[in-house]
């Protein structure tokens, strides 16, 4: 059996990788056509008048004050599917503030096929500010498309990178919902071929994951 040198920059992704098991592969969605909408909180002030009359001033109300669990944001059959041999419980990528973000990663290589995913909830302290973010993550990675119907705002990039001669293929999708941001980070690699997994199996694999972490969040998933 032929020996299997690892790029370094994969090497350190494989370290959790525990059980090697199989799985089967499904997803689905499709990008591009969106754009975002603004969001405007006007704030007015009433100075005078009696105690019986009602305040004016508007203040801001968060959707989402916590983040879900995010080992639970992605369904089992999604697990199985996008990162094959992978422990379904995950593992949560310790944070400073866990309402204010919280992170989970699926990794595995089976026989010769290694799949990372992650997602990440990141709760802002308005709309405006989740819109802030999403804006500076998507001008920051250019090359991508906008995807439709998938919170208020949302975009999907993929990029490939080769190191050591082994191809590596990264699907990113960020979305915004109200003052919440999700992030998706979906990889893979082939170490038989050295070749990376086709730009739409990624890049759809990406989309279905942030589709799941999604509904997870509307469901109003808070801990």
């Amino acid at each position: 059996m032929r020996s299997l040198p690892l790029p370094l920059a994969l090497t350190a992704r494989l370290l959790p990788v525990a059980v090697l098991a199989a799985a089967g592969w499904a997803l689905a969605a499709d990008p591009f056509t969106a754009s975002p909408t603004a969001e405007h909180n006007p704030t007015q002030d009433n100075p005078t008048d009696t105690a019986s009359a009602p305040s004016t001033t508007a203040t801001a109300k968060k959707t989402y004050t916590a983040s879900p669990a995010p080992c639970g944001g992605i369904p089992v059959a999604s697990i199985k599917a996008l990162v094959p041999g992978a422990k379904t419980a995950g593992q949560e990528i310790a944070s400073t503030d866990k309402s204010l973000r919280r992170t989970c990663s699926w990794n595995a290589l089976k026989d010769f096929d290694y799949r990372w995913l992650d997602v990440s909830y990141e709760i802002k302290d308005s709309d405006a500010a989740a819109q802030k973010a999403y804006k500076d993550r998507v001008d920051d990675k250019s090359g991508g498309g906008a995807v439709p119907g998938l919170g208020d705002s949302a975009y999907s990039v993929v990029n490939l990178t080769t190191e050591d001669k082994q191809q590596t293929r990264e699907g990113v999708v960020i979305a915004q919902v109200s003052n919440a941001l999700v992030v998706i980070t979906y990889n893979g690699s082939d170490f038989e071929t050295k070749k990376a997994p086709g730009t739409d199996e990624i890049n759809k694999g990406a989309i279905k994951a942030a589709k799941d972490a999604v509904n997870t969040l509307k469901g109003g998933q808070k801990v």
